[in-house]
């Protein structure tokens, strides 16, 4: 009997896959049952050959050899996971398996992932596609049930290749150009330099800003505060003698008029539902995640918990044959803190998203990030899982109820001659609201006193008010991948055409690269945190001084992306795509050797490297210092500093441990200090540390027998309390 292999990306969704089929029997990486054999990669199996791969010579970096263009691509397995490439291509082997079906990750990535290991394993036989936005077991049944043939895929998958050979040829030969050149370790690529550009822009938007003052009025009432508006119906004057002006006129003034009070109905829909980016820089606004943090617990909610739909998604709407899933979605969502708002839909005669959620034209591989039909046991889920997992539901659910509405109302106030407004807000209906009335920051009632036509309003003083202009705020993880996104702001002189199409459909990397994107430009030590603020280090200013100018533009990268969606659209060939780059390659790496600027270390210590002796640098990395050697060869590195998640007893912030051995100690920026043996001896004294939900866990997870019920009982309890 011929039998399919089902090949996953990851080895918890090939056992939820094969656990759907009925494949039991256990294999080397595989699983097996009548019809079915289930297999996994463990991300990439195979990737590209390094530059020594096409030749002894190129082990050696040196700047004659560049720029290195391979022709053709070589693949090769990764050593650290050949064990199991080579167990999936004895079974792509086998005699007896007649077909492929790809279960990788349902898009451009996955798509490569998969068919790199068929053509380095020379698989020809058919292929189909499983194409699904959730791993529960409906939509895994219903994916098997409606099998995509592969060819369908074809496009993706050059774009896929597109997208590795592109960034294998300008990354390599610009990095090695730059390292051997300026002999220091700096990398450089398609994405990440172009970011880092646009982090110095902001940098220098910041420096050069020039504040100016600016100056208002405001009439003080028993019960009010109403602004002056100029006659040009501004609200606030550079000119300050002009101000003051109308302030000294205004002095005996203790009484206005009320001439007009208006009530103007108006309505806000919910917020459009979650993509990617928009849940990693809602994360990042509440609680200062960063975007791989975000996408690591929303991958844990979606591949683990099966809570939630697919998470590397750039759509926030649903398409048209979704609305038959909905109500069952949200009756998955029916448990705790959600019941109230899923039981008034339900007791609503329909549930209908609101106007624009569904739109099959603005998605594209994958639709919003929202519930999926199983209800998940809340109690499993981490604290962060859970704070996440509240964000996508109530998100949700919002769409199904009604617009947030409300009567703005102005007041107008005369004074002395000059006018004078109030503006307020009676809510008329909270809508959707109600979804997230327990939260503090939804909660918003200012509505104006009772004013009428004709009132007297008794003034009790008007004051003059200042301020002065802001810059733009630095950038940090949520508005840098914001800007990642949307870079317009940073295409001054590009034409109209293209920012408007970049703006619609391009930006820097993609939803699923951004994050790994920002944490390289973390661990290359070109930018660095301050608080939750990102600058440029030193060596970032100087890398963006010493690479060629078009690879800092935003805009060009964004267009290369363009290219990309172009291919996997089948509207532009992979050949066309490919030489722009490789021509691009081939300038960069001129324009790099024939320039004549110098790189220098600012951040030498006295200290040397115990492997190769010469001195090492100190640099900042994203949760502490650490000391580098500056041979790119050496490649030595060790953290001196690390911010740990011991908070301080004074101020109760993350303290730094600082230090080496015996010696270590904890800093605050409060100025406490303490040894690392005085905190573990405070901690021990106040009972060490208590047990918190994942403990609590992984204890039940250990009591494979009833032997200790009792205890785990217990402790369950505890942490109900």
């Amino acid at each position: 009997m011929s039998k399919s292999v089902v090949l996953a990306e990851k080895p918890s969704v090939a056992r939820d896959i094969a656990r759907v089929l009925g494949c039991h029997k256990k294999g080397n990486g595989f699983l097996e049952g009548n019809q079915y054999i289930v297999t996994w990669a463990l991300g990439h199996l195979v990737t590209h050959a390094d530059p020594e791969g096409y030749g002894n010579e190129y082990k050696e970096w040196k700047l004659e050899h560049l720029p290195i263009i391979p022709e053709p691509f070589k693949l090769v397995p990764i050593r650290q996971t050949s064990k199991q490439y080579n167990a999936v291509k004895a079974l792509l082997r086998r005699n007896d398996v007649k077909e492929v079906i790809i279960a990788t990750d349902a898009g451009r990535e996955g798509e490569l992932v998969a068919r790199w290991i068929l053509e380095m394993a020379k698989i020809r036989k058919p292929i189909k596609r499983l194409w699904i936005s959730s791993v529960t077991d409906k939509a895994i049944k219903d994916g098997f049930n409606q099998l995509k043939d592969g060819r369908q895929y074809d496009n993706l998958y050059e774009a896929a290749v597109a997208r590795a050979e592109a960034d294998w040829v300008v990354g390599i030969n610009a990095t090695r150009a730059l390292t051997v050149k300026y002999n220091a370790q700096l990398s450089t690529g398609r994405v990440q330099t172009p970011t880092l550009a646009m982090i110095a822009e902001r940098e220098k938007q910041i420096r050069e800003f020039q504040p100016k003052s600016y100056y208002g009025l405001q009439a003080l009432t028993e019960t009010a505060r109403f602004t002056w508006h100029t006659k040009a119906g501004q609200t606030q004057s550079f000119d300050k003698e002009a101000v003051e002006e109308v302030l000294q006129k205004l002095d005996g003034v203790h009484s206005g008029k009320v001439l007009e009070v208006k009530s103007t109905p108006k309505s806000q829909p919910a917020p459009s539902l979650f993509d990617l980016t928009e849940l990693q820089k809602e994360a990042h606004r509440r609680w200062s995640w960063s975007a791989k943090e975000t996408l690591s617990t929303l991958q844990n909610l979606y591949e683990r918990h099966k809570a939630v739909t697919y998470p590397r998604t750039d759509s926030k709407h649903l398409t048209s044959d979704m609305e038959g899933t909905l109500k069952e979605r949200i009756k998955a969502v029916d448990i705790g803190p959600y019941r109230k708002s899923v039981n008034a839909l339900l007791r609503s005669n329909a549930i209908k998203p609101q106007k624009g959620v569904i739109d099959d034209k603005r998605v594209s591989d994958h639709h919003a990030i929202i519930p999926t039909e199983e209800t998940p046991i809340l109690q499993d889920l981490s604290d962060k899982e859970q704070r996440l997992y509240d964000l996508i539901v109530k998100r949700f659910l919002a769409v199904f109820f009604g617009a947030f509405r409300y009567d703005q109302v102005t007041a107008e106030l005369e004074a002395g001659e000059e006018l004078f407004k109030a503006k307020g807000r009676t809510i008329t209906d909270e809508g959707w609201k109600k979804v997230y009335s327990t939260e503090e920051e939804e909660a918003d009632s200012d509505a104006l006193p009772p004013f009428r036509k004709g009132d007297e309003v008794k003034i009790r003083a008007i004051v003059m008010t200042d301020g002065q202009t802001k810059p733009p705020a630095r950038f940090n993880e949520g508005t840098l991948l914001a800007a990642m996104e949307n870079p317009v702001q940073f295409m001054a002189g590009e034409s109209k055409d293209l920012i408007k199409t970049i703006g619609e459909t391009g930006g820097l990397g993609t939803v699923a690269t951004r994050a790994d994107v920002i944490e390289r430009l973390f661990s290359t030590f070109v930018i660095e945190k301050k608080g939750n603020d990102i600058y440029t280090t030193s060596k970032g200013r100087q890398l963006l001084e010493l690479v060629p100018e078009d690879l800092k533009s935003p805009a060009l990268t964004a267009e290369w992306e363009q290219g990309l969606t172009k291919i996997a659209k089948g509207q532009m060939k992979k050949e066309t795509f490919m030489k722009d780059m490789i021509d691009f390659s081939k300038k960069t790496v001129s324009e790099i050797k024939t320039d004549d600027k110098k790189f220098r270390h600012d951040n030498v210590t006295g200290k040397t490297c115990p492997d190769c002796g010469k001195l090492l640098l100190e640099v900042n990395g994203k949760r502490g210092k650490m000391l580098v050697c500056q041979d790119r060869e050496c490649g030595h590195r060790r953290n001196v500093s690390t911010l740990t998640n011991a908070r301080c007893p004074i101020c109760k912030k993350k303290l730094e441990l600082r230090g080496e051995g015996d010696g270590r100690i904890f800093v605050c920026k409060c100025g406490h200090r303490e040894k690392l043996s005085a905190f573990e001896k405070r901690r021990a004294n106040s009972g060490g540390k208590k047990a918190d939900k994942r403990d609590v866990q992984k204890y039940m997870k250990k009591q494979e027998e009833p032997v200790n019920t009792a205890m785990a009982d217990a402790l369950k309890k505890l942490f109900d309390k």
